[in-house]
């Protein structure tokens, strides 16, 4: 019988690399596959070694040096879990709306709490926000291991949530 993937995003944070390490652990549990998803737009995306000044390579070349620094990025993570299948998806466009689309047959969608881009005081990330809104399977969202999770405050909560009369 065979198991419907682990979809984890990835986008070469700590957090996605945490996510990283939590899909893939699942996936060893539940004798499933993995699918790394690398969502990438041009202003994002490693310069190809098609690239020259005054040149514009074609997508493709993006594509393809995306799924490369994609693949060496996550293979120190990926080593740790040698019997479990993992194949890689670099696909153009948007995250959130990329990681929606993998999620269709997935088992589960695995992300961080934050990513890359974004602003850091958001307690979940837009794009994890978005998944959990409209993922077509369960989502987990992994925290980190160490390191605070929660943005700096200028007031203690019970402060804001109780202010002195």
């Amino acid at each position: 019988m065979e198991h419907a993937p682990v979809v984890v995003g990835f986008d070469g944070s700590d957090f996605s690399r945490e996510a990283l390490r939590k899909g893939l652990w699942l996936a060893s549990r539940i004798g499933g596959p993995v699918v790394v998803v690398r969502a990438w737009t041009i202003s994002n995306a490693p310069r190809p070694k098609t690239w020259a000044p005054g040149y514009v390579p074609p997508v493709d070349d993006f594509a393809e040096a995306v799924l490369e620094q994609l693949k060496a990025q996550t293979a120190p993570v990926v080593a740790e879990y040698p019997d479990v299948p993992v194949t890689y998806s670099a696909p153009h466009g948007a995250a959130g709306r990329e990681l929606i689309r993998a999620s269709e047959g997935a088992q589960v969608v695995v992300v961080g709490t934050r990513g890359l881009g974004g602003f850091s005081g958001l307690l979940l990330g837009s794009v994890s926000d978005q998944v959990v809104e409209h993922a077509h399977c369960d989502v987990l969202v992994t925290r980190r291991r160490s390191g605070d999770q929660a943005p700096p405050r200028s007031l203690p909560l019970d402060q804001v949530i109780a202010p002195d009369a």
